[in-house]
């Protein structure tokens, strides 16, 4: 940690090696026989997501080949079926409001607009319902974005968060079957703990007396969700061909975005390295209110996972079933702790922190599930997104702006000094909400609503948007809603400054360097 290089300009610090965690690390001691199984997947995996990277890239490409036109023929004709050409046409005023937004102008007839927007909805909801499981991924994506999309698609794609019918009885105890040549459980209860658009969970315990989940992949998943997202390419390349406000909106980075974050998501084994490599970054930072789910050696497949359990209830229902053990301002501020910590410091995080992702155990200590999706930052993407929050902290539009620069998320070629001058209105409005005391959640909600602006004209801009720094964002507005559901009361921006002074007391040295003597 305490070596740097020189990368042409301030001089960055390396990421902490997992391999050298994974060498001192009493939670890989605790169960041994899972430290060389832990030494090859943080081998393997790095390679293996890399060239899942570049097919998402060939896969956003638009093509007419014979695998996309099959896919067509097979998902398009129920898409267009179902919506039409008009409503595909619809769909995309979502990309109007982006062009609205980024001109700072408002609808001339806002009743007009109003109700194009409920019609796009509608034939958007159609489309998502007739597409197949990858279109009620991306409605999941859709519905997990408030603050980079407008409330009422947000709204509207509500009801793809909620859990989908389970596999038919006997399918998963099949697929884990043929998944692993001896039968490892003494139990399997048949009735999935949740489902969802891509695995469904049960309960189990292995022969040793050890209390599992298991997660299984629903069957031909990836397949599908191959020809879907090469269909989706393909109406995202017309849909910009032929309207100005698709371009605007970089309908084609969005499926590649989706692309990347899908694919990785669907192999499993991927998942066991993000759980190790997590788990180990926690312990390293001395996160030991935070409990990870240690994956089982020998069993882990592409389709199945087998983890052990760990204890708890969703966070939004932690209040009811811990009365006495949740202490809400002290989870609100660790929460923020560790979110920041992981990025800034160690370059890696979990990805997707909703309310189903986010137990409270009885002792008060918090316990994650689901490791599918992870940001990992690059030493230089690290620095550059520790020199934001400092910009942030301070109020300096212009240092943000540099920063995100510096990430790849503003292109080259753009306006600087507009886009400076663009977004200071509503960073202003921004300084005129944290001035204010006594900060209660609706001030709290008016934080979120210029920020939300602020992304928003930065995408309208020709904003790139690179995976990570969505799910960065996305992180940060999850924790809006965790400071609600634990401690309404909490004022988030008062644990700003003790985490700040935590950072600069404990990673001195690194944010020094990071921050570039800022």
């Amino acid at each position: 940690m305490d070596a740097a290089r020189d990368v042409g300009g301030p001089v960055v610090p390396p990421l902490p090696d997992p391999r050298d965690m994974l060498a001192r690390s009493r939670w890989i001691a605790d169960r041994p026989d899972l430290r060389e199984y832990a030494a090859h997947w943080l081998e393997v995996a790095p390679p293996h997501r890399q060239q899942l990277y570049e097919q998402a890239i060939r896969l956003a490409e638009p093509s007419l080949g014979w695998s996309t036109l099959g896919a067509v023929v097979r998902v398009g004709g129920r898409v267009v079926a179902a919506v039409g050409p008009d409503g595909l046409a619809e769909i995309f005023q979502l990309a109007t409001e982006a062009r609205r937004v980024r001109d700072g102008r408002q609808p001339r007839h806002a009743a007009d607009d109003r109700a194009r927007m409920e019609s796009a909805v509608e034939q958007a909801q159609r489309l998502v319902e007739a597409g197949g499981p990858a279109y009620v991924k991306l409605g999941q994506f859709i519905a997990s974005a408030r603050g980079l999309l407008p409330d009422a698609w947000v709204e509207a794609f509500a009801w793809c968060r909620d859990e989908v019918p389970p596999l038919s009885p006997g399918v998963a105890e099949g697929i884990v079957a043929r998944a692993f040549a001896d039968d490892p459980f003494a139990s399997f209860d048949p009735n999935p703990v949740a489902a969802a658009s891509i695995a469904q969970v049960h309960a189990a315990t292995l022969r040793d007396g050890t209390e599992v989940v298991v997660k299984v992949r629903r069957p031909a998943l990836r397949r599908k969700f191959l020809a879907d997202i090469r269909v989706m390419s393909l109406m995202a390349g017309v849909a910009e061909r032929l309207m100005p406000e698709a371009r605007m909106a970089n309908l084609s980075g969005f499926v590649e975005l989706f692309a990347q974050i899908v694919l990785e998501e669907l192999d499993f084994r991927l998942e066991a390295v993000n759980i190790v490599e997590l788990a180990l970054t926690s312990e390293d930072a001395g996160q030991d209110y935070v409990n990870y789910p240690r994956p089982v050696p020998g069993l882990v497949a592409t389709n199945v996972l087998v983890m052990e359990r760990v204890p708890g209830v969703r966070y939004t229902d932690a209040r009811d079933v811990y009365p006495d053990a949740v202490d809400g301002e002290r989870l609100v501020r660790l929460a923020i702790q560790s979110v920041l910590e992981q990025a800034l410091i160690y370059g890696r995080f979990h990805g997707d922190l909703h309310a189903g992702n986010v137990f409270i155990a009885p002792d008060g200590k918090f316990s994650l599930v689901d490791f599918g999706i992870i940001g990992r930052l690059t030493p230089e993407q690290r620095a550059a997104l520790v020199r934001f929050m400092i910009g942030f902290a301070r109020g300096d539009v212009r240092a943000q702006l540099a920063s995100m620069r510096e990430f790849g998320a503003i292109p080259s070629d753009a306006d600087f000094d507009r886009l400076v001058a663009d977004i200071q209105v509503h960073a202003d409005e921004l300084a005129d909400i944290e001035i204010r005391a006594g900060q209660m959640p609706e001030e709290l909600a008016q934080l979120t609503d210029s920020m939300s602006k602020i992304m928003r004209l930065l995408m309208g801009s020709g904003f790139v948007v690179p995976k990570e720094l969505v799910l960065f964002f996305k992180n940060l507005l999850y924790l809006n809603g965790f400071a609600a559901a634990l401690a309404p009361q909490a004022n988030l921006l008062d644990e700003i400054e003790p985490i700040f002074t935590y950072f600069a007391t404990r990673y001195p040295q690194a944010i020094g360097l990071m921050s570039g003597g800022y």
